[in-house]
């Protein structure tokens, strides 16, 4: 007896690759309440300025701290331009939590951002552990910047898979545009 709510391990799935055929998302993005409140919400737009604000934190303190590993001059300007940025990712993370609260009922991890949120939990913990080494005194200067730079490249996934859910919901959002109601 096989439940029904699960799925089966050879059948082919809705959204599956068969011979020939490209994968098909078979979920929208957001439900139509979601799509309503995402586009009501004070959040949305307030993810929307902290995104690129914090792009250009990022772009700023990624060249203090090439610079400071490259020379070993500017280090109080790398730590302090990272203490920043990881101020942004701080409000951001709390403010996206507000706005995927607002949308779709769950602090965190809603379905549709899920792997987004689990990515984020890393980009937060090696920006913490920054934070950590800087205030304790732990290792050395060239070892911090190394982990700053390791939470950036964490970043930089992560906010890639962000944009690429951005173009889903625009591309989805014309597609519903589109549609003539039966």
């Amino acid at each position: 007896m096989t439940r029904m709510d699960q799925v089966s391990p050879v059948e082919p799935q809705a959204g599956a690759r068969v011979a020939g055929q490209k994968r098909v998302r078979t979920r929208a993005l957001y439900t139509a309440e979601q799509r309503r409140r995402r586009d009501a919400s004070i959040w949305t737009v307030v993810q929307g300025v902290l995104a690129p604000l914090q792009f250009l934190v990022f772009l700023v303190s990624l060249a203090l701290v090439l610079r400071t590993l490259a020379t070993g001059a500017g280090a109080f300007a790398a730590d302090l331009s990272i203490v920043i940025k990881t101020m942004v990712l701080y409000t951001i993370m709390v403010t996206g939590s507000i706005w995927e609260k607002v949308v779709f009922g769950k602090w965190l991890f809603a379905e549709p951002f899920f792997w987004e949120d689990v990515f984020s939990m890393l980009v937060l913990a090696l920006h913490t552990l920054y934070l950590v080494m800087l205030f304790a005194g732990l290792g050395t200067l060239e070892e911090r910047m190394l982990v700053a730079l390791a939470g950036y490249a964490a970043y930089v996934i992560n906010a890639g898979q962000f944009l690429w859910k951005l173009r889903m919901a625009r591309r989805e959002g014309a597609a519903c545009a589109g549609a003539v109601p039966a």
